[in-house]
Order: C-alpha cells, then structure tokens, then sequence
C-alpha cells in the first residue's frame, strides 16, 4: 500500500477501536446527528447529485436511475438513518451461555467484524446505508464509490462524518479511497488493511475483487433473477407479479431478468408478453437472453415442459440471488423453496422485495450470494462476528 492508502488503514483501525467500546446511546446519538445534518444539507446533496446525474447523461437509463437522489429520495436516506437507530443493537448480546463440567462459565457474544471495506457502483445511498449500518454494529468503514457519482459521495462523505464529529465519535470512522482501480488494487492486496471487503455492484466488479484481493470478500454482487409462471399460477398473480419484478426498478440486483412459463400455462404468454412490453420491455427468447443480467427494461422468457426444467434452468443461470414461483399447488411451491439455491426464494410474491428494508433491517449494504457467513440482505447482524468469554476461578487444564 502506498504511505496514504496505509494511512487511511490505521486511522480506521483507531476509530473501530473507540466504536467497539462505544454504547448504544453514542452510537445512535451519531446515527440522529447524522440524519439531521442529511436534511441541514438536502439541497447541496441535490446540487451536487445533478452535477453527476448530468455527467452520466449518456449513460444507460437505469444506471441513471441509480445514480438519482431526488429531494424524496435524499429525505428517504435521513428516514432510513433513523430506522437503523430505531434498531436493536446487536453487539454485546449473548448468544449461548453455559457453564462446562469443570466450572468454567462460557459466553458467546456477538462483536463488531472491525474495520470494513465497501465498493460500490453508481449508487450513492450506499454511501449513507453502509457508513450508518457499519456504524451501528460497532464498525469502522472505508468506502470506495465509482467515479460515476464522485460529486455526490464526496458531499454525503462530508455529512457523514459532520455528524459523528457533532456526536463526539471518531469522524475517521468514516472514510474513503479514491475511485481509482489501480488504487483499489494496492489496498486490497494488503490483508491487513481491513477485516473484510463487501463488494455491491455487477459480476466484474466481484470478479475483480476476488481475484484481486488477499482480504475476505463478502460477495454482494448481481443477481440473475428469475419468476417460474408454474402449471398451477394464478394468471393475474401471474402477470402482476412478473410485471413487478421487472419493472418496479429494473436497474437493480433482485429485479428479474428471465420469466419461465410452464407448457401448460403457455396461454399466458400473449397477456405476460402485452403487460410487458406496455411498460417498455423487451422480451428476448434466446439462450444469450437466459444467461445476461440486463439491469434493463429487458427480459428473458422461456417455455419449460416441467418443475424439474425451471429447477434446471435455474441451477444452469442463476447467480443465487432471488427467485420466485407462482402456483396455487402446494407441493410444487414447497420443492421450489426446497431446491432452489438462493439467498431469497418467493413463493406468490416479486423478487424485489429482497431488500434490507423490506425486512425490516432498516437498510442493507448489499444482498450476499455467499454461503459462508452471511446469506441474502447484510444488515446490522451480519456485520458483526462472535466472541467467546471464559471465566474461570483458577482451572487449570491437565
């Protein structure tokens, strides 16, 4: 790492050492100093947001959508700083308690993970939601967003640590690297530099990190989301459902990008197909159409002659993320949940509620396609590790 980047480490590293013995109450008096400084400063986040939304002109419609912070969107970021104070602390609890036969009392706690390295895309709630979110469960972060939205993570960067300073917390708790790959590079090459790196962005950006880097990744990356239209779907759950998951906002991971139809339900095609491209969609059927994340008003269909061919279809292109059947047949529903390998799996309901919010987590980093650690929306909980504390009274062991 070069002088500044090592810098950057230590200083962070300095301010997880004061979190992690902060209380609740200092932690949430940050997290309330932080949502009132985003409303203090909407109107200079929203100035700056349009410098980068103006930059990206050229840029796909969903990336720009991403990219947005509106005056709804920017009050949206202050509501969901005070959802995450609103939520339990998790360090410091004790989950398992015993005492062992030779009298030694064992505890397990949960404990901040330390310090924390983001990447993100063109989305900078993610400045926000993952500064407060690691805050929260104790940690110190280092966040590096995209060139794509440098004005506006640069301003919320500022308010951020405005209000940790306010609340008396280390503003280094929050920090940033430059948005440069080469950068990036050299930091993750160093396996002390943080405790774990959460990508949030599209398979490259994964691709690279894992390559890359010699600190553990927590992979919240893409999605390849499907909607199985089964034997036994309800046609209006049927087209509403996969309308929704495609549309509601198509730029992001846990929209869907392919809708599997089963043979027996084909008659739906000509309504799915109609309620679709009304929205602006387009819909492919091609094996190319199978395997891409659009991230787009575009859409894979596919007709299965069974279950066990959506299951296949599945297992071959997806990437683990969330998946949805439609069926009034119970037992079809209950192999789906079963066999479907993925973080979140919908039974009558969209993908697009795969949400750190919608699940009542207050907000997410990311949505982990990992099966070591933490699974599907990374909130409060899943920022956090385990402690044991052993007392004894003078055991000693033979």
């Amino acid at each position: 790492m070069a002088v500044t980047e090592q810098a950057t480490s230590t200083r962070a590293r300095e301010a997880a050492r004061v979190l992690a013995s902060a209380t609740t109450e200092e932690k949430d008096a940050a997290l309330a100093a932080i949502a009132d400084a985003i409303e203090r400063r909407a109107s200079r986040i929203i100035e700056q947001n349009a410098v980068d939304v103006e930059a990206a002109a050229s840029e796909r419609p969903a990336i720009v959508d991403r990219l947005t912070l509106d005056e709804r969107r920017t009050a949206g970021l202050a509501d969901a700083v005070r959802a995450v104070a609103d939520l339990p602390d998790p360090c410091g609890s004790v989950i398992r308690e015993m005492t062992l036969e030779n009298g030694l009392r064992l505890t397990r706690h949960r404990v901040p993970l330390g310090v924390i390295l983001v990447v993100y895309e063109a989305r900078p709630n993610v400045t926000v939601d993952a500064a407060v979110l690691c805050l929260k469960a104790g940690n110190a972060c280092i966040l590096r967003g995209s060139r794509l939205a440098r004005s506006t993570n640069e301003v919320l960067l500022d308010v951020v640590r405005e209000g940790l300073a306010d609340a008396g917390l280390p503003a280094d708790a929050v920090q940033a690297l430059p948005d440069d790959r080469a950068e990036l590079a050299r930091f993750v090459a160093s396996p002390g530099a943080a405790d774990v790196v959460i990508p949030r962005g599209g398979e490259e950006l994964k691709h690279f990190l894992l390559e890359t880097s010699r600190i553990p990744v927590l992979a919240a990356a893409g999605g390849n989301c499907h909607v199985y239209v089964d034997a036994a779907a309800d046609p209006e759950k049927a087209v509403a459902i996969t309308v929704n998951a495609k549309v509601q906002r198509p730029g992001v991971c846990n929209a869907a990008e392919t809708v599997l139809v089963h043979r027996g339900r084909a008659d739906l095609i000509p309504g799915l197909r109609s309620a679709l491209e009304a929205e602006g969609v387009e819909v492919r059927e091609d094996e190319e159409a199978w395997a891409t994340e659009f991230l787009d008003l575009v859409i894979g269909l596919r007709v299965v002659d069974s279950l066990d061919d959506a299951l296949d279809h599945i297992a071959t292109y997806g990437t683990g993320h969330s998946e949805a059947i439609v069926t009034e047949d119970a037992a079809a529903a209950d192999r789906f949940t079963r066999e479907v390998d993925a973080a979140a799996v919908y039974v009558n309901a969209s993908t697009r509620f795969t949400d750190g919010a919608e699940y009542g987590m207050g907000a997410e980093i990311g949505i982990s396609t990992n099966r070591l650690h933490a699974r599907g929306p990374l909130g409060l909980e899943e920022l956090t590790t385990t402690k044991y504390v052993v007392i004894g009274d003078g055991q000693v062991r033979g």
